[in-house]
């Protein structure tokens, strides 16, 4: 499961990222600003945000209620010192899926992000995206091209996710590499170029291989 965590703490944040990663198994974004949070989240897939209520550069309602209006449907969790009845109205109100008051129990905070995980296996309908001759399934992570499927390791469709939703645009490998791999995640920008070779060879099947562009010294873009 990929989570997105936005906490400008970063005693707190730096807690919550080791414990997501080793008592539960995530992958984890973490960034420390409210801009950030929202473009991570428009960028790239997560099953889960979790949101700090104050945070420099908008606070989480704001983040909130702007991918709700943009038609996020991804679970959000907020974040906050905030405790009363009204607080939490506001915060659910702005699109919030769950509220948690700090401080909290790490245990805790596990337990709700099992919860929203298990809502989240609900199917959800249509969230596939044409590309050339293939279309790629969002909810099974396969790409697809008539009656025939090829299933994406959670790399290879981080990756493919992300080139996809930024058509026409060119990513550099840093920002692939944040993106799909985490920023603190120990390996090199070699990764990248393996994982696109990889995804070309599962393309090719489709006749696509060509549908990822490589930007010589720069990174990756898909054309419209």
């Amino acid at each position: 499961m990929n989570i997105l965590l936005a906490e400008d703490d970063v005693r707190l944040g730096e807690l919550v990222v080791h414990m997501l990663k080793k008592k539960g198994g995530y992958q984890v974004d973490w960034v420390q600003e409210g801009g950030d949070a929202y473009d991570y989240a428009k960028s790239s897939h997560y099953d889960i945000l979790i949101l700090d209520w104050m945070m420099p550069g908008g606070d989480g309602t704001d983040v909130c209620r702007r991918l709700r209006k943009d038609g996020y449907s991804g679970a959000i969790l907020m974040l906050t010192a905030k405790d009363t009845v009204e607080d939490r109205v506001e915060g659910l109100d702005a699109g919030a899926d769950d509220y948690l008051v700090k401080p909290f129990e790490l245990a805790e905070l596990l337990a709700r992000l099992r919860a929203l995980t298990r809502r989240a296996y609900v199917p959800i309908v249509g969230d596939c995206v044409s590309l050339g001759s293939f279309e790629l399934d969002r909810t099974n992570r396969v790409i697809r091209q008539r009656e025939e499927e090829i299933l994406l390791s959670p790399r290879e469709f981080g990756l493919l996710d992300l080139l996809v939703q930024n058509k026409g645009q060119v990513l550099p490998r840093e920002l692939i590499l944040d993106r799909v791999w985490g920023y603190d995640a120990d390996v090199s920008l070699k990764i990248v170029d393996a994982t696109v070779k990889l995804l070309r060879k599962k393309l090719d099947v489709f006749g696509q291989q060509d549908v990822i562009q490589s930007i010589r010294g720069v990174g990756y873009k898909i054309e419209d």
